[in-house]
């Protein structure tokens, strides 16, 4: 027997979407509360964030169907209209659904009692009646596979510079049976590779490659990038943290000069929003770079971003394709809060990594001295210059006690 597919409404999809973007819960936390899937999670948010501008513009979706609707009216006789509007209606519907909703979401719409056979209902919602046998399984669910992660995340933080080939004789010594293809694959899922200087090849015409690296100016006679002003350069990245339940998100700005993190949000999905938001906080409580420098990432390189940046009149530098190092300033922050915090410690869920990750940032901020700035601390540093300055926002800046 067949087993009776589930059907969520759009409060109960709300509802769910909501409690994800307040941030006290992983999303494999959530899926399990409510049973259901963490992909159809992970979908409802993307469409929600696409979607929500609609709330607040409907007048001009309605208008145009209306103006749609009255040109076909007048050309034709009463009998014609009654069927031509049945048509019509019946086609802007079955566009809609396929617009707005999910492949899994359309899967969801069939339903073996009606008086309808399962090919055609495949066939008005657009679905592949193949695909309805296929059952993905999900990468990375099992506790051993989440402890290979977590044991190849530590040997890569330890050796940046080992590929797939170095981590897994490592991870084999650790007494782990796997093979290469699987270590490749797992750091391809945490998006983590082997860092080293590439040669330097021609480089196409693809869209984002017209951002050059911009800080290779700045370099001194030893390779090293030296910025000698704050709010020059803010540099940011995005890093995954492991808790009991799943993975979530960390994504941080820092000034390139003082060494300052400027604004940071933890989220439990890897989307635009988390560095929309990112930037958007930082802009918002100091005065702007003239560069701001990430790496080659989707959620860098999406319209929203760039715009922001341009609306700013800010220069977008990118890394060089496979240079992990052009980025090294917030590479070494990730080395530096995973060692004195993150490794030392177990996190049971979001709310306690949160208070967890504030007190180290206002530590490191405060109170932890730089080498680098000669035994500094980035407050120090950073508002020194800003005070020093005559920047006009001084005043929204807290000095430094």
């Amino acid at each position: 027997m067949s087993k009776k597919r589930k059907v969520y409404s759009a409060e109960f999809k709300a509802k769910l979407v909501l409690e994800i973007l307040e941030g006290e819960a992983t999303i494999n936390e959530i899926a399990s509360k409510y049973e259901v899937q963490p992909l159809n999670l992970r979908n409802w948010k993307k469409q929600f964030l696409e979607n929500m501008s609609l709330a607040f513009d409907k007048s001009t979706v309605v208008k145009e169907y209306k103006e749609e609707i009255e040109v076909l009216k007048k050309d034709k006789d009463e009998l014609a209209k009654k069927v031509g509007n049945l048509t019509i209606e019946k086609d802007f519907l079955e566009g809609k659904l396929v617009s707005l909703a999910s492949s899994k979401e359309r899967k969801a719409l069939l339903d073996t009692k009606l008086n309808m056979s399962l090919n055609q209902q495949c066939k008005l919602l657009q679905i592949n009646k193949s695909s309805l046998y296929y059952q993905p399984k999900k990468p990375f669910s099992t506790n051993k596979e989440i402890t290979l992660l977590d044991t190849i995340n530590n040997i890569y933080s330890t050796f940046p510079s080992y590929g797939y080939r170095r981590i897994t004789k490592q991870v084999q010594r650790d007494g782990f049976n796997v093979g290469k293809k699987l270590v490749k694959k797992a750091m391809k899922y945490m998006g983590i590779k082997a860092i080293y200087p590439k040669p330097k090849t021609t480089i196409g015409n693809k869209e984002h490659y017209k951002y050059p690296y911009l800080l290779k100016e700045f370099r001194n006679d030893e390779g090293q990038v030296i910025i000698d002003e704050v709010n020059k350069v803010w540099s940011t990245d995005i890093t995954y943290i492991k808790l009991e339940t799943g993975f979530v998100y960390l994504a941080a700005i820092i000034d390139w000069n003082s060494k300052k993190i400027l604004s940071w949000k933890l989220s439990n999905t890897m989307d635009n929003s988390l560095v929309i938001s990112v930037l958007k906080e930082a802009l918002s409580l100091y005065p702007k770079p003239e560069i701001f420098n990430t790496d080659q990432g989707s959620q860098y390189t999406s319209k929203t971003h760039v715009n922001i940046l341009k609306n700013h009149n800010i220069q977008i530098s990118m890394d060089g394709k496979g240079r992990a190092t052009d980025n090294i300033c917030i590479e070494r922050f990730w080395r530096s809060i995973k060692y004195e915090e993150i490794y030392l410690n177990e996190y049971k869920n979001m709310k306690v990594l949160k208070k967890s990750i504030q007190k180290y940032m206002d530590s490191y901020n405060q109170k932890r001295l730089h080498s680098t700035i000669d035994y500094k601390t980035p407050n120090e540093v950073y508002f020194q210059a800003i005070n020093n300055s005559n920047t006009k926002g001084e005043k929204k800046l807290l000095k430094v006690s």
